[in-house]
């Protein structure tokens, strides 16, 4: 039975060059010609000056946290309706999680709600130490609102980039809005390095200090000699050559997602799509929407059983049983992120369907879900 997942990885056919070419030279490492051309091609694709690549996503945020200094007893805002990896690397630190709510314009991180939680914050004396903004599912958050507020109080922004790799708002690429972006490029994101990641900021200068921590923190002598504690979060050569070729194709990739979305959009007129605010362009990695009947575990099983993978959108942070006693801020009677958990859904989006393998998809999800 043929399979359609969320989102395969889409090879392009270079990559195998650069892997050739890895293996050729014996740069197995993580070091090597082709780990320094892929962070030169992240950095010009961003407009900005050095790029680090790691070996995840989440190990790039743990570095843009370290670059912040963040510590034990710091706080730490986040977008509730995320994945646990936007998180994590801050609890790494020994730093106290505060959710915020999402709002139904983008289902990104609401202004109103981080301005209220940076308020009382303020007043008690205990502003974050940094606030993580998660751009979903290929879609912009209200970045320029959500920065405005943080510099009223001073406080640096990481944007979780992971999901929105490509995306923009007003013409600028997400990621180079707050002091730090990250990506992933897990098997699952719109390019793939197999797992992944990579870190970009508004100094170069800080991006250096993030490269030596990346490679255990070894200072510049003939021996090994250490003042700093670091980590081993430098992506493979032989993985930054298949980023390279997947890099090249990364333009196809989004105008594939965005019309595998306009052909959803097409064949369900009556469905709350995920929103695209003005001025932005996502990639739209996921197509997702939500059901006034909200999303019952049985359908999707049901669709499973045909090969069609769909998914619940993210469960909110604060819902998670790890973070029960976690500050949570909103500014709705129901929490928005709770809504769309408990009516969204996510579609297959690969790149490799075609239009007949959608309207195929398409089908099967109206016998299900609306029959």
């Amino acid at each position: 039975m043929k399979q359609y997942l969320l989102s395969p990885p889409h090879m392009s056919g270079q990559e195998q060059s650069y892997i050739d070419q890895a293996f050729e030279s014996n740069w197995i490492a993580p070091f090597g010609p082709n780990l320094v051309q892929f962070e030169k091609n992240l950095a010009a694709y961003h407009g900005v000056t050095d790029c680090l690549a790691t070996s995840s996503g989440t190990s790039a945020i743990h570095l843009a946290l370290r670059l912040l200094e963040v510590g034990s007893g710091d706080t730490v805002f986040c977008s509730s309706f995320t994945f646990i990896a936007s998180i994590n690397p801050a609890v790494y630190l020994g730093a106290q999680p505060v959710f915020i709510d999402s709002e139904s314009l983008t289902w990104g991180m609401c202004p109103d709600a981080l301005e209220y939680a940076l308020e009382e914050a303020k007043q008690e004396g205990k502003l974050p130490k940094a606030i993580i903004v998660v751009h979903l599912y290929g879609q912009s958050a209200q970045i320029e609102k959500l920065v405005a507020i943080a510099q009223t109080y001073n406080v640096p922004i990481i944007e979780d980039a992971a999901e929105s790799l490509g995306a923009e708002y007003k013409g600028q690429k997400l990621g180079t809005f707050g002091e730090f972006g990250i990506f992933s490029f897990n098997g699952n994101k719109i390019i793939t390095t197999s797992g992944g990641g990579a870190l970009i900021g508004k100094s170069a200068a800080s991006i250096g200090k993030a490269r030596f921590l990346s490679t255990q923190a070894k200072e510049n002598k003939p021996y090994y000699y250490h003042k700093e504690i670091g980590y081993n979060y430098r992506m493979s050569n032989v993985l930054a050559g298949i980023g390279i070729a997947q890099l090249d194709v990364l333009q196809e990739r989004i105008q594939k997602k965005r019309a595998i979305f306009e052909q959803y959009q097409q064949n369900f007129q009556d469905v709350a799509f995920m929103p695209e605010i003005a001025s932005s362009f996502g990639n739209r990695w996921l197509t997702t929407f939500t059901l006034q009947r909200g999303v019952q575990d049985q359908q999707v099983q049901h669709l499973a059983e045909k090969g069609i993978e769909v998914r619940r959108l993210w469960k909110p942070l604060h819902t998670q049983p790890v973070f029960t006693d976690v500050p949570f801020y909103k500014r709705e009677e129901k929490a928005v992120s709770v809504h769309l958990y408990e009516n969204g859904m996510c579609l297959p989006s690969g790149t490799i369907m075609t239009t007949e393998d959608v309207d195929w998809i398409s089908d099967q999800l109206r016998k299900e879900l609306f029959n």
